[in-house]
Order: C-alpha cells, then structure tokens, then sequence
C-alpha cells in the first residue's frame, strides 16, 4: 500500500516563502517522477512542476518558474517545493503525486498513480 502525504501549507502575505514537502511511503512505492499539481474549487488540477524521481530534470508551469523550485531525496521518498514571492494567484490546494509513466506527458494529472490529500496554501495581499 502507497502512502503520500503532503506538509508544510499555511496562510501568508504577499512576497513571503514556504516550503512544501511531500512523503511517499509503502512497500511497493517505485516512481519515474513526481509532481506537484494545485487546485482552486471549482477548477481542475493545474500542474505546477516536476521532478524525474532519477536524473532530477524538472519542468515547472511558467506561471511558477522562477519563483518555485522543486527538489527530491529519493533516498528519503520525499520531495520538496520551495515557494518564494507568493502571490494571491498561488493560493490553492497543493497536491503531490507519483507517476510510473513514461516521461512524455508529466504535466497530465492523469498519468499520475498516486496522490496525496493535499495541503491548504492561502496567500493575502
């Protein structure tokens, strides 16, 4: 059984960081890459970056790039998302998954196996 769960969510003001971590757990877990997707009631999930789980090349949404970094420990299951200069357009659900697919389409939620609950950021002006 696959495990992931996501931390490190909260409320801030414009211009401040967090940082997101995700923690995948189980027997089984094996991925090609991980990601982490955002989602506002209402809409679908808007994919934010990427992370190949063995060579770390990363894709990243070019409404984040530049201000969001993501990282992996693959010895650990765990990735990280560091958020600087949020804005109010970042708040959201944050979402961390896994994927055994092929690299081809890591931008598409579904090609993701597992998901996690998702943590709440809220970003004020």
């Amino acid at each position: 059984h696959v495990q992931i769960v996501e931390s490190g969510g909260g409320s801030v003001q414009a211009g401040d960081s967090l940082t997101l971590s995700c923690a995948a757990s189980g027997h089984s877990f094996r991925a090609r890459y991980m990601a982490w997707f955002r989602r506002t009631p209402g809409k679908d999930y808007e994919f934010v970056a990427v992370i190949n789980w063995s060579n770390s090349s990363t894709l990243y949404a070019d409404s984040v790039k530049a201000r969001f970094t993501v990282s992996r420990d693959h010895t650990q299951n765990r990735m990280y998302l560091q958020m600087n200069s949020l804005q109010p357009d970042d708040t959201a659900v944050y979402y961390c998954a896994s994927s055994l697919s092929l690299w081809a389409y890591p931008r598409q939620p579904n090609n993701y196996n597992y998901w996690g609950q998702g943590t709440q950021v809220t970003v004020s002006s």
